[in-house]
């Protein structure tokens, strides 16, 4: 079974209904390792080599994190400046990555409807993730859609919430398994198509 690191990023979770949904309901897979960030790092002093061994020892890397200013918060950033080093993430002879699948968990305030070119935002979620689909190329790994939660400054309810969190567990038991087909999936905009075409 393909092993899963979940890199959990969110500065004010007790405030965060559906991110502590998505975080319950993968906490006992057995595939799955949850690393939260804020919790680990409260000073951003980042362990740059428990890191390296973490990625090292897991299949597939996903960023659980709400979409902050169009992009992440910022120990994300800091994650990355620090750990994805010159010569183990990248360069001739940064291989430490390659061949690992890289994946985002985004929580976002707006309906769907408002991140295309005619909507509020007037950028794509696909546009606005280029920087982290960039990286993911740089550092040699294979880059999947995103896990999009849309809307959640609306009020969800419970139903829904339970949805999402339901879509999540199953997406990431896939994964493990390796019974999703990652060719089709690589070609949609996002992993849950089917939850956002009906409740965002």
């Amino acid at each position: 079974m393909k092993k899963v690191l979940i890199n959990f990023a969110h500065p004010a979770k007790s405030r965060s209904n559906i991110n502590r949904a998505l975080r319950d309901k993968t906490e006992d897979l057995e595939h799955v390792t949850v690393n939260d960030l804020y919790a680990r790092y409260p000073d951003f002093l980042i362990d740059v080599a428990h890191e390296h061994a973490l990625c090292e020892s897991h299949d597939i890397i996903i960023f659980q994190h709400p979409f902050y200013w169009y992009s992440s918060p910022a120990i994300v950033k800091e994650w990355f400046d620090l750990v994805l080093e010159h010569g183990w993430a990248y360069g001739s002879q940064g291989r430490a990555l390659m061949g690992k699948y890289f994946m985002q968990a985004i929580s976002a305030g707006g309906d769907a409807i408002t991140y295309q070119k005619e909507g509020y935002n007037e950028y794509t979620v696909s546009e606005l993730l280029s920087p982290f689909r960039a990286t993911s190329k740089l550092c040699n790994l294979i880059w999947l859609p995103p896990f999009m939660v849309f809307g959640a400054h609306r009020g969800m309810g419970d139903e829904q919430v339970d949805a999402y969190a339901e879509d999540y567990r199953n997406i990431l038991i896939a994964l493990g398994n390796e019974t999703l087909d990652i060719d089709t999936v690589a070609r949609q905009e996002f992993m849950n198509t089917r939850l956002i075409n009906e409740g965002a």
